[in-house]
């Protein structure tokens, strides 16, 4: 049994980490994103359990955010992502992890890269580790270039800790791709921490340090009241002006919307004044018509306008139509 302080240094692959918050909050049965106060509270308990040590003496001393960034003019573009960014920077600082970015640039082909992320968060992470005197560093990331990082740590004895993640998700093109941990990453830490497993362990369901690793409560956007619909009707196929559908099906992180003689893909990121998760088949949405880079019709801006059969303002229910929870 240790004595000693084990000082723990956390750092971020910002990207790689959204996707998995995004992973649990649309394509996941818990419908709900991570929790940055409740991943460092498992951080503790997780280093505290590898290294054989009392969980007060397992304390995060840094905690480092690193990630490309879209411009304002580009973010202004993606409905609400402006407005979501600035409520997860709020997280962050009031977590008191140091936020990191690097513009994200765009190819040729309008597609949008970041670049010199992972090494930036690489010399830091080195850099940090040798003058702080990390005992445990914590890398939230899957990516194998991040091996010769691993290797540095071990050479000046900080002990590697890896949470990673495995999964399927539905980029806002449509296109299905897997994340897979390197497994030379894997291999060259100390503790490799398989997230996904512990999270989906129907021994651990009821455990409390896995349950806070999601937001209990979050902070969304109501959809609004009914109100009348007062869009344009363009003719079919006029990409960029305003129509309206009815939502046709509800995936993991994408949806389609009825729109004759092709439904549309939405992704959730296409989402405007709306959250994705209250959205159901059969509500009435407005939308603008773009092409993906396919070429392909897709639906962007997606906002809710109504819901058929639902009770209009004000309207209350008789006391039998409620069920009472436990």
């Amino acid at each position: 049994m240790q004595d000693k302080l084990v000082r723990i240094g956390v750092f971020y692959d910002g990207n790689y980490f959204l996707q998995v918050s995004n992973y649990y909050a649309y394509g996941h049965a818990r419908r709900r994103r991570l929790s940055i106060s409740g991943l460092h509270e498992f951080i503790r308990h997780q280093v505290a359990q590898e290294e054989s040590n009392d969980t007060r003496l397992c304390q995060i001393v840094d905690s480092h955010y690193f990630r490309g960034r879209l411009s304002a003019a580009d973010a202004s573009q993606r409905g609400d992502t402006l407005y979501y960014d600035r409520v997860f920077d709020d997280i962050l600082m009031s977590e008191g992890v140091i936020t990191h970015y690097l513009p994200v640039k765009s190819t040729a082909e309008g597609m949008k890269l970041e670049k010199g992320i992972d090494v930036w968060l690489a010399l830091e992470a080195f850099e940090m580790s040798f003058y702080k005197h990390y005992n445990v560093l914590v890398l939230i990331a899957s990516d194998g270039d991040y091996v010769p990082l691993a290797r540095k740590l071990n050479s000046i004895g900080t002990r590697v800790m890896v949470l990673s993640w495995d999964f399927e998700y539905t980029t806002d093109t449509g296109q299905r791709l897997v994340t897979r941990t390197s497994q030379d990453l894997l291999e060259e830490v100390t503790y490799p921490i398989a997230m996904h497993e512990l999270i989906d362990n129907r021994i651990r369901k009821n455990d409390p340090i896995v349950n806070n690793l999601f937001v209990q409560y979050e902070h969304k956007k109501p959809l609004p009241k009914m109100m009348p619909q007062m869009i344009q009707q363009p003719v079919n196929g006029n990409v960029g002006l305003s129509d309206s559908g009815e939502i046709l099906s509800i995936k993991n992180g994408f949806g389609f919307i009825k729109y004759p003689p092709n439904n549309l893909f939405f992704h959730y990121s296409y989402c405007k004044d709306t959250d994705f998760n209250q959205l159901q088949v059969g509500d009435k949405v407005e939308f603008t018509i773009e092409k993906n880079q396919m070429g392909e019709d897709i639906a962007k801006n997606v906002k809710f306008i109504e819901r058929p059969g639902a009770m209009p303002p004000g309207f209350i229910p008789p006391v039998e139509d409620f069920e009472m929870e436990d």
